[in-house]
């Protein structure tokens, strides 16, 4: 060994005979530190998230437009601008919490309302109201520490102080190092003195070049200090010859030039701002060197779940917040205004960020990132709580939708700062050739005009010579030859002997799977319909139960309703008895079969009919008539009370399906035939009406009663809703149907495509796609034509194709 240390070893020999536990601690540990950086974004972020106030939001905006974006760390004056501003803002709310301010008086009433100014500012009295700024304040010192122990902390001051020595475009590259001189900006000497404001020294106009030695270097600037003091000496000793009047002149300029800096002072404050905005994000937007990376796909990946955050949580983002889920909503033909709006800005980000990243575009993707942070910050936490009427901190939903775009954020801004990649050649799945990647990229292009929309924007934004029509033949064959490279490359890994049967893991597995999945399609809508009510039912008790009886085409004689405690359902011992009254007869057994205890609901029905028989007296005689015909279908018994009996009209038991149409149930009735009732008409002084009584009754009652039993169908949960509604007839039509369509294509057709399905070796043609992706990046467009026609050709000759796919 070229260096030994025996306490090294000893140490090391230490550290790992100690316990797996503490091992691991010593290991969460080292990732603390080495991600202090990224532990101080997430605590202020949680901060923000849980105080959700104008004093928490200033922060966050600078994370992801100051920070992350500094090359290549973060300053120290960020750092000592978020611990300052956190003691700050702790002390001003600690300040806020005196009870004698007015708005601490009524805490309670005004804690929950988002508009309130104290709770959009973020002085309002609450308890903890300190804590989490505590944790971030403690973070931030932790990172400081750590970077003073690695001397980072003070790296950033060298260069400062280095960069106020020159005044010249060629100095400022001294320190910067990112900029090439001919294009970089005029800079601005914001510490120049008064002295220099008023008298101007002449100055050459050489610039002084970068050297490569430090001591040349140093001479350099010693050397030009020195110039400039000789020259301030020998203007200084020709101003002492100067006369009186030349000197009372050159006084009054002096005035003049103090009037003119008082009109001047605010353009100063005005470019001690702008001045170092404006070099921050031009050296941003043109840096010397980049490490080109290339995240798209995890930011695309973090807007996707902000995407499905936003369909399964759309009533967060609505004023009624109540809403049960998407599908309730859309099964009845509504589509709320929040989800509808929140969906189409989301996708209309992802567009535009797919245009960004195929243009390639720095400057674009800055401006956007900055539009996207203050209108996303400025949508979520002052729009946001007034369409909700809930604060911020109450909503779960949009703190986890937020949550997930500070991730993009952060990508966005890494993206930027390292710069977009030169060539954007393929599918991101499209990179190996594996199970993986095979069925990920099958199952993207499964998603309904996805590909299509994808393919659509890569050719508005990428320049090329090539139709619509061509480019998405290119695209069509990429795909298709990249399944069958994976498979090929699957064959390679797992071959199969020749005259070597199948085993059975292959063929009970892969075919077995089949089988079961076409079996579980083919039979869903009955397994489906029968499970949902049986398994995941909800009974569905009446809550009214209402009998009118009417004679011919007259007046209803009898109207009663059945509610509240006149609604019973049946105990153990009824029930038994019930079923027991029905033994031997299988129909009613077959039928009672799908019903448990408490879908069955037993009404008593008051035998005075609720309303007075009002009917004209033409009508009356009409019906007395009707009633004294001896050739009608029913019998009666004229008294001085009108009575009659009814028979076989009387439904006892009731059918109450999830529609409206109730039916009785013929298997219970004795010899299908409906139960008799009594009808009789009480006549008083001045007022009459009709009393009903049902002759058959199980519960015996000694006054004029009805007694109806209503059986119950259970009912598909809410969330299940729109999918039982179609029925089994439905769901055949609309989901075996359209299945069946596509495993028939599968399996039928198969000899058409042999030619393209069947070649051993795909890596020439696979080489052709990406040689026409590459020299559309790299701008030669006339070769892209001929390589595209060379693929067309190839397709079109079987026997070029053949040549082109056999094995090496």
């Amino acid at each position: 060994r070229m260096f030994h240390d025996d306490e090294l070893e000893e140490s090391e020999k230490f550290y790992v005979g100690q316990p797996r536990v503490l091992l691991l601690i010593y290991a969460l540990y080292n990732t603390l530190v080495a991600r202090s950086e990224m532990v101080c974004y997430f605590v202020i972020i949680l901060n923000h998230m849980i105080s959700a106030s104008m004093i928490t939001l200033v922060l966050p905006i600078l994370i992801f437009l100051w920070a992350m974006l500094s090359v290549p760390r973060p300053s120290k004056r960020f750092w000592m601008t978020a611990i300052v501003y956190t003691e700050v803002a702790i002390v001003i709310k600690y300040f806020f919490q005196f009870g004698f301010f007015p708005w601490n008086k009524h805490v309670d009433y005004t804690k929950d309302k988002p508009y309130h100014p104290p709770n959009i500012i973020g002085i309002e009295k609450k308890e903890g109201y300190v804590h989490y700024d505590l944790v971030q304040l403690l973070a931030l010192f932790f990172h400081r520490s750590i970077l003073k122990c690695h001397g980072l902390w003070d790296e950033d001051e060298k260069g400062d102080s280095s960069s106020n020595k020159e005044d010249t475009d060629d100095e400022l590259s001294l320190t910067g190092g990112r900029r090439d001189s001919s294009a970089s900006l005029k800079s601005v000497n914001l510490a120049a003195s008064v002295e220099s404001i008023h008298v101007h020294f002449p100055e050459q106009q050489t610039a002084i070049r970068r050297k490569s030695s430090s001591s040349i270097s140093q001479l350099s600037h010693r050397s030009s200090f020195s110039s400039h003091r000789s020259k301030r000496e020998q203007i200084l000793d020709n101003f002492k010859n100067i006369n009186h009047t030349t000197l009372s002149l050159y006084f009054l300029q002096c005035k003049l030039c103090v009037i003119k800096s008082c009109c001047g002072l605010c353009c100063f404050r005005t470019l001690q701002v702008y001045v170092p905005i404006r070099q921050f994000f031009y050296n941003l937007i043109h840096p010397d060197y980049s490490a080109v990376t290339d995240v798209y796909v995890l930011m695309f990946l973090a807007d996707t779940v902000d995407f499905i955050i936003i369909v399964f949580g759309f009533w967060a983002f609505g004023k009624h917040s109540a809403a049960a889920d998407i599908t309730s909503s859309l099964s009845e033909d509504q589509v709320p205004e929040a989800f509808l709006v929140m969906v189409l800005i989301q996708f209309g980000t992802m567009v535009v960020d797919r245009a960004l990243y195929l243009k390639k575009t720095v400057m674009g993707k800055v401006i956007f990132q900055v539009i996207l942070v203050f209108g996303i910050h400025f949508w979520m936490f002052f729009i946001l709580p007034g369409v909700t009427e809930r604060k911020f901190s109450q909503n779960t939903v949009a703190q986890l939708w937020y949550f997930v775009k500070c991730v993009y954020f952060g990508l966005s801004a890494y993206q930027i700062r390292c710069g977009y990649p030169t060539r954007v050649l393929g599918n991101f799945l499209t990179k190996s050739y594996n199970y993986v990647n095979l069925f990920l990229f099958q199952g993207f292009r499964l998603v309904p005009f996805l590909t299509e929309l994808r393919a659509v924007m890569d050719w508005v934004w990428t320049d090329t010579t090539l139709s619509l029509s061509s480019w998405i033949c290119v695209e069509d064959i990429y795909a298709h030859i990249f399944i069958l490279k994976c498979w090929r490359e699957s064959e390679k890994r797992y071959p199969q002997p020749r005259g070597q049967k199948k085993k059975k893991v292959v063929k009970y597995g892969m075919g077995g799977m089949i089988i079961v999945l076409l079996i579980c399609i083919v039979w869903f809508p009955l397994l489906f319909m029968s499970l949902i009510k049986s398994v995941a039912g909800i009974t569905n008790k009446p809550l009214d139960v209402s009998i009118t009886i009417t004679l011919g085409g007259y007046q209803p004689i009898f109207t009663m309703s059945a509610q509240q405690n006149q609604l019973k359902s049946l105990d153990p011992n009824e029930f038994n008895e019930f079923l027991r009254s029905y033994r031997g007869n299988t129909a009613a057994l077959q039928f009672l079969e799908g019903y448990a205890r408490e879908d069955i609901t037993r009404a008593d029905l008051e035998g005075n009919s609720n309303s007075l028989w009002t009917i004209s007296p033409p009508s009356r005689e009409k019906m007395i008539q009707g009633l004294l015909d001896f050739d009608a279908d029913f019998t009666l018994v004229i008294s001085w009370t009108i009575q009659r009996t009814l028979e076989e009209v009387y439904p006892y038991y009731i059918k109450a399906p999830s529609d409206s149409l109730a039916k009785p149930i013929k298997q219970l009735l004795r010899d299908c035939k409906w139960e008799n009732i009594t009808v009789s008409l009480v006549k008083n002084t001045s007022e009459e009406w009709w009393v009903l009584n049902q002759l058959g009754k199980r519960q015996k009652t000694p006054h004029e009663s009805l007694e109806l039993f209503i059986f119950s169908d259970k009912v598909s949960p809410p969330s299940l809703g729109f999918l039982a509604g179609y029925g089994i007839m439905g769901l055949y039509a609309s989901v075996v149907l359209v299945i069946g369509k596509f495993v028939r294509e599968f399996f039928s057709g198969i000899s058409h495509s042999i030619m393209f399905e069947e070649l051993p070796n795909v890596d020439r043609i696979l080489k052709l796609c990406t040689d026409i992706f590459l020299v559309r990046e790299t701008g030669e467009l006339e070769l892209e034509e001929d390589l595209y026609a060379k693929l067309i050709f190839l397709y079109r000759s079987p026997e070029t194709m053949i040549k082109w796919t056999r094995e090496k």
